[in-house]
């Protein structure tokens, strides 16, 4: 059935972004059946200090999933994790080996909600199972990496991340691409138990060249949180994402923030959607975006409330040249009247006396921007735990020093 869903829906295009001609990739993945499955400990060499690039040592981990292309995968468990029932494994092998896989599925995200997801069903290898039993709180964070090395690569991902009641996963990932040419498609679906948190950082780094089609929605449970913060370095070519949080539970949370730095001629279509099922659910969609070159970004964000609860949008872009393109597309639509959802949007550009206020204090005219692109891109890190904060504030300060290239 999933299958048939599937091939009906190869030309149903995604309403944002640019299209892609998926015909053209359809020859680099069928008939593809090699598999490497191995400790992380004999992972490429590259792929580990890429990954050390971007903040992550996957060797010290508690727990990492690394992939390489469509078909190498490495992992890793603690004794610890492990004697706690904590798994990480490529998704086909967790089909294989566990029946109860099945149910987690194409729950929160439909096959046939567009090319890519249908795609990825289609001709997708592996992605990351991590699961997280009840009561179990995993406070040191896992990592799991995606990585494409060939030139060409279509990695094609299902990604399933399952926080049973009671329990805490902090999991960070990261994506990122040595060739310029190449296609990844991320579906990611996360099921957040009663009084469960998941903070799910992400970071990717595409090379121009690259475009990139993440598919990702969390269903939460009363008194779950969902925390996702992604961030976003290089210059892919186009990136359309919209991950949906589901509040199914009441009392349930949700934070999506995102932070995209655009460059080079770059087409990102960013934003998130919290839909509001459960009585006194609340939840935020919070994005900023430095736009420069001839970069375009669309900043969309959308709430939906079906049930009593709160939410807010704040959707800001701080232009970096006269060429670029910034777009603000906040929405909210409450079906009861008795929820309670504001928005607010902004686009600019960096302040001269600003700068020259900082510069009379005895910064450099580059020091002086990047403090200020700084303060502009924090957002959303009182919502982190603390030991991904230092983490986040490193990643950001990359960010804007690149702002000042």
């Amino acid at each position: 059935m999933l299958k048939e869903l599937a091939w009906r829906a190869l030309t149903k295009a995604s309403p944002y972004g640019p299209d892609i001609d998926l015909g053209k990739v359809a020859a680099s993945v069928i008939g593809e059946s090699r598999t490497v499955a191995s400790h992380i400990s004999s992972a490429p060499r590259e792929a580990l200090s890429s990954a050390k690039e971007l903040g992550l040592d996957l060797e010290s981990s508690p727990a990492t999933y690394l992939q390489v292309d469509r078909g190498d995968v490495y992992t890793a468990v603690s004794r610890r994790l492990a004697e706690l029932g904590v798994m990480v494994m490529s998704i086909e092998e967790a089909a294989a080996k566990l029946p109860w896989v099945e149910k987690y599925l194409w729950r929160a995200i439909l096959v046939d909600s567009d090319k890519y997801t249908a795609f990825t069903e289609l001709f997708g290898r592996h992605g990351y199972f991590i699961y997280v039993p009840r009561g179990t709180r995993v406070r040191e964070p896992i990592s799991a990496c995606l990585y494409i090395h060939r030139p060409g690569t279509a990695q094609l991902v299902h990604n399933i991340v399952v926080v049973e009641e009671g329990a805490e996963l902090n999991l960070v990932t990261a994506c990122w691409a040595m060739p310029t040419r190449a296609l990844h498609i991320g579906v990611s679906e996360f099921y957040v138990g009663k009084g469960a948190r998941l903070t799910f950082t992400m970071v990717h780094r595409w090379r121009e060249g690259v475009d990139v089609r993440p598919r990702a929605a969390a269903i939460v449970e009363d008194g779950g949180e969902f925390v996702n913060y992604y961030v976003h370095l290089g210059s892919a070519r186009s990136l359309q994402m919209f991950p949906t949080a589901i509040l199914r539970g009441s009392n349930a949370r949700a934070y999506l923030t995102s932070i995209v730095s655009a460059r080079s001629s770059s087409t990102l279509d960013i934003g998130g959607r919290v839909i509001i099922e459960g009585v006194d659910s609340r939840g935020e969609v919070a994005s900023r975006a430095l736009v420069a070159d001839s970069s375009r970004v669309w900043l969309r964000g959308e709430l939906v409330a079906k049930n009593v609860g709160r939410g807010h949008i704040d959707c800001k872009a701080l232009k970096l040249s006269s060429e670029s393109l910034a777009e603000a597309i906040p929405s909210i639509r409450s079906l009861v009247k008795e929820a309670m959802l504001t928005h607010e949007a902004a686009i600019g550009t960096i302040s001269r006396d600003e700068v020259e206020y900082l510069m009379s204090k005895g910064f450099s005219e580059n020091e002086a921007t990047s403090i200020i692109v700084r303060g502009f891109l924090e957002i959303g890190i009182e919502n982190m735990p603390s030991r991904l904060r230092n983490y986040i504030d490193r990643t950001l300060d990359q960010v804007a020093r690149a702002a000042t290239l």
